[in-house]
């Protein structure tokens, strides 16, 4: 089962990704890591990414793309995998469309986690206090205006995606406002929706 999970900063893709990784032996790809990965494996694309970066660039969709090709390429992907994080824009969702069709997979689903912008503030907020309360370190965009800008960036660009992928009949709304276990059952409904004949 190929999946996309779709929402804004902090919506919890990556609390829900892990979630559905554990249980049902999905791979969760994040494009942040995998290119990391691809740089540190000295893969081709992974050498044409690694200078893009060093020189402080964005690294192109072209790029990006053909990092997620060589990773769902691999035997661990075989079961199915999350991407979180990717695709962000119109442009992206085509191209992925390209390359599952090209390698003879499909998407099965794409999973928004709807939430309200306000409690999102409250709730990076609160990560934060959390996080500086345990010992630890924030992230550097778990406050107020980061998450702003943020959110003005997602609306901008990655919003579109939802009626994309309603279009494609593949969009599947959860309560992401829910506490973590409601939205992990939502999800699990979801799926079981989509993996029943």
């Amino acid at each position: 089962m190929n999946l996309i999970l779709l929402g804004p900063p902090g919506a919890g893709k990556g609390t829900q990704g892990e979630n559905l990784a554990k249980k049902r032996g999905l791979i969760q790809l994040s494009t942040g890591d995998m290119l990391r990965q691809a740089v540190k494996a000295g893969t081709p694309v992974g050498l044409v990414a690694s200078a893009i970066m060093e020189a402080g660039g964005l690294v192109p969709d072209d790029v990006v793309i053909n990092i997620i090709a060589e990773r769902i390429a691999q035997p661990d992907c075989a079961k199915g995998f999350i991407l979180d994080g990717f695709p962000r824009t119109l442009k992206q969702a085509a191209a992925l469309d390209e390359l599952l069709t090209a390698t003879g997979k499909q998407l099965d689903a794409v999973i928004e986690l709807k939430v309200n912008d306000d409690a999102l503030l409250s709730r990076i907020e609160n990560r934060a206090r959390e996080t500086i309360a345990a010992g630890g370190v924030p992230r550097a965009d778990d406050n107020a205006e980061a998450l702003r800008k943020r959110l003005m960036a997602y609306y901008r660009e990655t919003a579109p995606l939802i009626g994309y992928y309603f279009a494609k009949g593949k969009l599947h709304c959860v309560d992401g406002m829910a506490p973590i276990p409601q939205v992990e059952s939502q999800v699990d409904a979801v799926l079981n929706s989509v993996a029943a004949p």
